[in-house]
């Protein structure tokens, strides 16, 4: 056992006041001076009384004893230390996202994570992950938020907005889509110039569909926005791409009115 580490009942409590907020099952192993085979039975008591959580094969988390019946920390507190185990890209996004740019009506059911490699959704804690392969996950624009173990990565604004735009079944719907959408443009940091750069990395059907939201629900200058889909000359979208092609035609986006939308603005 290194110099001055506890026994494995303490070893939680111990870490957190250390500063260290994730730990390696080698790790684990090295400070307890035992095989990392033991490492899983030697944390089993502690685990039950809440003080750890592994959410990965091979990682360990302490959990703060204010989040303990919680069975794990905030999802936004341990996203980071997750992916870096899978060394994976990644960005937290979609409603995620929106929450954090202050953009959602309601605290969303999932944490939503576009990654680099292919992981499956879980269970930790109150929080229940899921990962989406994006092929450009390491290409569009991200923040860094600073939360209390360390920094997160999460899409900007206006990656934020062009996913919701371009996955609306992640986004609860149409409705719910719509709203988050205009909210985002509400935002101080949003610029139609921004946007239209950021989608190029999406079809053009995505910018559509922004373009017609926000002519009805905005308020904001379209001007870039509709300059950017006549250069593409994209094909006719459709505004819930969940949907069939049946409805009029809006000539001015080119897009298909398959579907009524009302936002809770």
């Amino acid at each position: 056992m290194q110099a001055g580490v506890p026994k494995a009942s303490r070893l939680a409590d111990w870490a957190l006041a250390h500063g260290i907020t994730h730990l390696t099952a080698r790790e684990v192993a090295e400070m307890l001076d035992v095989p990392e085979a033991q490492v899983r039975t030697r944390l089993r008591v502690p685990a039950q009384r809440g003080e750890w959580v592994s959410p990965m094969h091979g990682l360990w988390i302490p959990v703060p004893p204010e989040y303990r019946t919680w069975g794990a920390p905030p999802g936004i507190e341990i996203a980071a230390a997750m992916m870096a185990h899978t060394d994976a890209q990644y960005y937290v996004g979609w409603l995620a996202a929106a929450e954090l740019h202050g953009a959602a009506h309601q605290a969303p059911q999932v944490f939503q994570v576009a990654t680099s490699k292919d992981l499956r959704g879980r269970q930790v804690g109150r929080t229940r992950f899921e990962f989406f392969t994006r092929s450009a996950v390491a290409r569009l624009p991200i923040e860094q938020r600073a939360v209390r173990t360390g920094v997160v990565r999460v899409s900007t604004v206006h990656t934020t907005m062009l996913d919701v735009a371009a996955d609306v079944r992640m986004a609860a719907g149409m409705d719910n889509a719509a709203t988050v959408i205009v909210e985002l443009a509400e935002q101080d940091s949003f610029d139609t110039g921004t946007l239209v750069e950021v989608a190029r990395e999406y079809p053009a059907a995505v910018l559509q569909r922004i373009g017609w939201l926000l002519e009805r629900f905005g308020d904001v200058a379209l001007g870039p926005i509709e300059e950017a889909v006549r250069e593409r000359r994209g094909g006719q979208a459709r505004l819930d791409p969940t949907r069939g092609k049946a409805g009029s035609l809006d000539d001015r986006w080119n897009i298909r009115l398959n579907t009524t939308v009302e936002p809770d603005l």
